[in-house]
């Protein structure tokens, strides 16, 4: 029975995904073990260290459903890792002249961290397709919105006008970035571990090398240039990485939060019968993608510290950094697959309102482009005096409850300045984007 929601048969369904777990699981974890069991002696074989027979018989022993479950926790309990019951089993299962050949020279860090580094490795191809359809999906919006216009908000008020397009591209251009980086940390992740007891393969002699080459072959590995037992920071550039990702997720989903409260209502997650209601309120669809977002990327968050201090491992072998990392890895992938799911359902189907973006936009009577028409009086009277001028103008039109260019225009050095027209087109927040649909065409392309 778990205690951690993202496991549970029944809340496991707000966190993670089931592909993730299935990969991150404890048992693919020793389905993991095994196959680089197997793949060692099956290398080994190739290099004449192990009889092919024997190597034979261990990769077809290596089946994670023949394994005796209670045996091995009981095993796990009493050495504190799980490789010496796991290797004991498989010896048993290929057979006695088989068997003795099982884990040739090998550590136990080194099966452990192999077979976490290929549950990694196919943790990271599942995020890399699920942050493919985000990207895709929020490229897509950014186009279709590249001149709704809207009110862009800075410290939660009207600031100047933007478009939504230019905001989905905020929310898309770290995502591209996280594409990018993806594919610059994978071959510094993975990497096979094979160094024998103290890191130096001493006990393989002079095929040391050959034969942690040839393993990394059968594992679809690259070869480290030294055994990295007690140097983390391939396992957690690969958790900060989540971190990053979950990150930039958050800006995604508290924007969206912000956007879908009543009184704002410019966009809405895609409506499903049911979803984000209320036991007591028939009217509420809260924003249930989002806040899974932001709780699976706090989740996120809180491990990456717990990989980085782990990463202060003692001489040649942890005691007890090294293990913390058990606590973390998998968690971390299934709660950063799960912010990405929900991230997908956003990006993929979002409502948005464009004409209750116009009424908000519209709601100050302009005063959000204030700063256009102290532009555009610069240059007849002084940027400073422009500034007092259109300050005083805001000041009355907030006083009296009309738009601004009514204040505007009841002003003599404005009247004296500025035609009738020439004020409603500075006070058009339609005229006033600057380049947000060129960095809409900048960031979509790059998608």
């Amino acid at each position: 029975m778990s205690v951690n929601p993202a496991d549970s048969p029944v809340l496991g369904a707000l966190y993670g995904t089931d592909a993730m777990r299935a990969v991150m699981g404890e048992r693919a974890y020793l389905a993991r073990m095994l196959e680089v069991e197997a793949a060692l002696a099956r290398a080994q074989a190739r290099l004449g260290i192990v009889p092919e027979a024997a190597a034979q018989a261990i990769t077809a022993a290596a089946e994670v459903d023949r394994l005796d479950l209670p045996a091995l926790a009981a095993a796990t309990r009493n050495t504190g890792y799980p490789v010496v019951g796991l290797v004991k089993q498989l010896s048993a299962l290929a057979g006695a002249e088989a068997g003795r050949w099982t884990h040739w020279g090998a550590t136990t860090q080194d099966i452990m961290d192999s077979a976490v580094v290929l549950q990694v490795k196919a943790g990271l191809d599942l995020i890399g397709a699920e942050l493919e359809a985000v990207i895709a999906g929020l490229a897509r919006m950014a186009k279709a919105h590249r001149s709704t216009v809207m009110a862009g908000r800075t410290h939660l008020q009207h600031a100047l006008p933007v478009t939504f397009g230019y905001k989905a591209a905020v929310w898309l251009s770290p995502l591209i970035t996280m594409r990018e980086r993806l594919a610059q940390l994978r071959p510094r992740v993975e990497r096979v571990q094979f160094g024998g007891a103290a890191g130096t393969l001493a006990s393989l002699g002079d095929q040391g090398l050959a034969v942690q080459a040839e393993l990394a072959k059968e594992l679809g590995l690259a070869v480290p240039d030294i055994p990295w037992h007690v140097a983390r920071d391939g396992i957690v550039e690969a958790v900060s990485f989540l971190g990053l990702v979950t990150g930039a997720l958050s800006k995604l989903a508290t924007d969206v939060i912000l956007l879908m409260q009543t009184e704002v209502a410019e966009v809405a997650e895609p409506h499903q019968e049911g979803r984000g209601g209320s036991s007591t309120m028939p009217q509420k669809r809260n924003p249930i993608s989002c806040e899974y977002i932001v709780a699976q990327s706090r989740g996120v968050h809180a491990l990456v510290p717990q990989m980085l201090a782990a990463m202060a491992q003692d001489q040649e072998r942890g005691t007890g950094p090294w293990q913390a990392e058990a606590l973390a890895v998998g968690q971390a992938f299934t709660l950063a697959h799960g912010a990405l799911a929900c991230a997908r359902v956003l990006a993929e189907g979002l409502t948005v309102d464009a004409a209750r973006m116009r009424r908000n936009l519209d709601s100050t009577g302009g005063l959000i482009v204030a700063e256009a028409v102290m532009m555009g009086l610069a240059p007849v009277m002084g940027r400073g005096e422009a500034h007092h001028v259109v300050h005083h103008a805001c000041d009355v039109a907030l006083a009296e409850g009309i738009p601004l260019a009514e204040a505007l225009l009841r002003d003599r050095q404005v009247a004296g300045k500025l035609t009738a027209a020439e004020v409603a087109r500075l006070t058009d927040p339609s005229g006033y984007l600057g380049a947000a649909e060129a960095f809409v065409d900048r960031v979509v392309a790059r998608a």
